[in-house]
């Protein structure tokens, strides 16, 4: 299995439409990404220590059964997924594939 995190920076001035990530992208993304997305998580960055602010403002993460598998589903839909980030997000974000060890 392989985790896909979509990470979003938590830049000064950057903007983030929530509600339309939660009800709009995410349910586009997990009907085109099918039974070849196992599960995600949605985590929101709080702070880092020192109270300095969050590297990330909004951290993806989808798990997948290999690099295969994901490159495979997210190819076949990225231009509609991709196209579809300026409406809620001001920032690209960082994508990485992810192995446990």
């Amino acid at each position: 299995m392989i985790r896909v995190s979509v990470l979003y920076p938590n830049s000064e001035g950057a903007t983030f439409d929530m509600p339309y990530y939660l009800d709009s992208h995410m349910p586009m993304v997990r009907d085109k990404l099918g039974s070849a997305l196992l599960k995600d998580e949605i985590w929101q960055g709080l702070g880092a220590p020192g109270d300095q602010p969050a590297t990330y403002r909004v951290l993806l993460h989808m798990y997948f059964e290999s690099p295969e598998s994901f490159n495979t589903a997210f190819h076949a839909h990225a231009e509609a997924i991709m196209a579809d980030i300026p409406r809620y997000s001001s920032v690209q974000p960082v994508i990485e594939l992810e192995a446990g060890v």
